[in-house]
């Protein structure tokens, strides 16, 4: 009883605090043991990934390298439109590979190839000198203001850039015939007065200066929007990228640098035709020359070539140049490429192959300016703010030269755990609904607990009074017939009331004593078959008198010939089911203006034999219909009850129709209640079988 007092004087909001406690006690440690997991977990996943982005970039790298190598490899006289094939002496002459129209270059974006002298005259491998020759080498007139058109691009571009004079000359006119205006066709040798100062400066006495300081000073690259106005890049100073996980690997170290096959100058020997002897004819390909009647003369020489070097032009196009010397001259040979052609084809579809597309973003920097941004979903994309650029910093190298310039930043959109990581928010997630339906559950369970308590305080009180009134009564009468005070008449009285209050002290023992048994396991029912017509005669003799005596009349009334239904009952139980139920239905319409009690047996559909026990008082309100069969539940507070009773009749009849193979319900009559016990006829036991 001590453990039951406490849980009876515990409130449901007292409860709820402990249990919180509780909870809060068991969810705390959990969160940080899953959330330090999840963390570790997450780090791996940062380490892996940092790994495959060092193998990207070192596979971006080598493919470049390979790329510019290539270009590299070109000897100095590709850079001309006509070049000696063979030996010298042969005198054999063919176009340049790089006199190809359209261009074809193994590096993406290359707009074209192009060589500065140094008297600051440009000049592209498309053009033949001059270029009014140009149908002796199979070139039409339409291809051939193509290629003029493509040779002032090229012109126009690195001008706009101050790196050579612009040309006057305008393109070639095409007539309706298709074609050219041999006059418009001849070399432009522009005018001093209109070159930018610097362009002047060098024509003084450097025209090649232009190309020697561009990677000496920081060009001020603004790339245009879609509106066409210039808008200031963002610095890689101004990424304000998350690098708690970088911390945790190292210090913070600069942009590793790739490593490249050492770069140095080489040495060729060459051979061009010299520009005043060349005559030759087409014969058969129109691209090789043999020599005219004339002769070809041809200059041999030695020439040594500096490796590439590599910038971004102001216009945003970028250059790949190197510096040839020939015979105490300096040459300028490079090629012209778009970024963007060239950073997503070189760069971003080898990042859209990998995983790191799908988690991250690579973006391309250049002298610390943000260059270009690439995700998994998205093309190419200038980026004019450095917010553009969210996450964790993964990782960041450079290129090798002579793309040294270049860094790659791969930053971190959302990093994935991994397998172990959804395992674990997995095991997070079931471990919440654990506690939080284990919370729900000992909740349930204790304000159970505490209405069971209070219960069973009701119970000792309850049967305290049910056991104290009639054992008065008993003893009062008893004192009255001992000492005589009582008359011949009153005995009588005085004895059934005796016999009576005897009996309801009998039916509460057993109910307690039953009560006992079920708790313990230790209820033995004795099943034997007995007919409906024999079960409401031992009711009428069991229930009769007490009906009587309490001024109520009794009915019984059975359909048909559901009395010779045999049913398996343990006699004594079923007995103390309807007295149990009369009795409840004595005590709740004791009030009642109709003073009648009706029982009766049906036999209803699916071989069910109904016993209902109705009584003519208030009914039972439909929210405690269900209620009423609990133990100890009683409707009425213990202080202000009005009827006796100890909250056990009800649930005792529930249980002892359960362990006999039934069930009880209760309906509203008008007026009244009707409880009804149903029992199902045993296979064989019908009527006539």
């Amino acid at each position: 009883m001590g453990s039951g007092s406490r849980l009876a004087g515990l409130s449901p909001a007292q409860l709820r605090r402990w249990l919180l406690l509780f909870f809060l006690a068991l969810l705390i440690p959990s969160g940080i043991l899953i959330q330090q997991s999840y963390s570790q977990l997450k780090w791996e996943a940062f380490h892996l990934y940092r790994v495959q982005a060092e193998e990207l970039s070192s596979r971006i790298n080598e493919r470049l390298m390979r790329l510019v190598g290539t270009e590299e490899q070109r000897g100095f006289t590709d850079y001309a439109f006509l070049v000696v094939a063979g030996e010298a002496r042969a005198g054999f002459v063919q176009r340049s590979a790089l006199s190809r129209y359209p261009v074809e270059a193994p590096l993406p974006g290359v707009i074209g190839y192009f060589q500065v002298d140094d008297a600051g005259r440009f000049s592209t491998p498309l053009l033949p000198a001059p270029p009014d020759q140009a149908a002796r080498y199979g070139i039409s007139a339409a291809e051939l203001a193509q290629r003029q058109s493509l040779h002032n691009r090229l012109q126009q571009i690195l001008s706009e850039n101050r790196l050579v004079q612009a040309a006057v000359a305008p393109a070639p006119a095409i007539d309706e015939h298709g074609t050219a205006d041999d006059s418009s066709l001849r070399p432009s040798t522009g005018s001093l007065s209109s070159a930018p100062d610097a362009l002047r400066a060098g024509r003084a006495g450097q025209p090649q200066a232009a190309f020697d300081a561009l990677n000496q000073v920081q060009r001020k690259v603004q790339p245009a929007n879609k509106a066409g106005i210039s808008q200031p890049r963002s610095r890689v100073e101004d990424l304000q990228l998350d690098r708690r996980f970088e911390e945790q690997l190292a210090a913070p170290e600069a942009p590793k640098v790739a490593v490249s096959k050492a770069r140095t100058a080489r040495k060729e020997r060459s051979a061009l035709p010299a520009p005043t002897s060349i005559e030759a004819e087409v014969d058969g390909d129109p691209a090789a020359a043999r020599p005219g009647q004339s002769g070809l003369r041809i200059h041999t020489f030695e020439s040594e070539l500096d490796p590439f070097e590599f910038s971004l032009l102001d216009s945003g196009h970028l250059v790949l140049f190197r510096k040839v010397w020939r015979d105490g001259r300096r040459f300028i040979q490079g090629l012209l490429i778009e970024q963007q052609p060239f950073l997503q084809a070189a760069i971003g579809d080898l990042f859209r192959e990998t995983n790191l597309s799908g988690m991250s973003e690579l973006t391309v920097a250049y002298r610390g300016e943000l260059f270009s941004t690439f995700s998994g979903q998205l093309a190419a994309a200038y980026q004019s703010r450095a917010q553009a650029v969210t996450g964790s910093l993964l990782y960041r190298t450079r290129l090798a030269a002579p793309l040294s310039e270049m860094v790659l930043i791969y930053s971190i959109r959302q990093l994935p755990a991994g397998p172990g990581g959804r395992l674990i928010l997995w095991v997070a997630l079931i471990l919440l609904l654990v506690l939080c339906g284990g919370f729900y559950l000992l909740y349930r369970l204790g304000l159970r607990q505490i209405a069971l308590a209070r219960q069973q305080q009701d119970f000792v009180s309850a049967i305290s009074h049910e056991l104290k009134t009639p054992l008065t009564s008993i003893r009062m009468y008893g004192e009255m017939l001992r000492e005589g005070w009582a008359s011949e008449e009153k005995k009588r009285a005085y004895y059934d009331y005796i016999y009576d209050e005897s009996e309801r002290l009998s039916r509460l023992i057993n109910n307690v004593l039953q009560l006992a048994r079920m708790t313990r396991n230790g209820l033995v029912l004795e099943l034997k078959p007995v007919s409906v017509a024999q079960l409401m005669e031992s009711i009428r003799t069991k229930i009769s008198a007490p009906v009587a005596r309490a001024g109520f009349q009794l009915e019984l009334h059975s359909d048909g010939v559901v009395g010779d239904n045999m049913l398996k009952l343990d006699s004594d139980s079923f007995s103390q089911i309807m007295i149990n139920l009369v009795d409840n239905a004595l005590k709740f319409s004791a009030r009642a203006e109709v003073q009648r009690i009706e029982i009766g047996a049906a036999l209803e559909r699916h071989n069910q034999v109904v016993f209902t026990v109705r009584d003519f008082g208030p009914g039972v309100p439909r929210d405690q219909m269900k209620k009423i069969f609990r133990l100890f539940y009683r409707s009425e507070n213990e202080l202000t009850r009005e009827t006796v009773g100890t909250g056990i009749g009800l649930a005792l009849v529930s249980q002892l129709a359960a362990a006999m193979g039934g069930r009880v319900d209760v309906l509203n009559q008008q007026p009244g209640a009707a409880f009804r016990v149903i029992f199902p006829v045993p296979a064989g036991a019908q009527c006539g079988e």
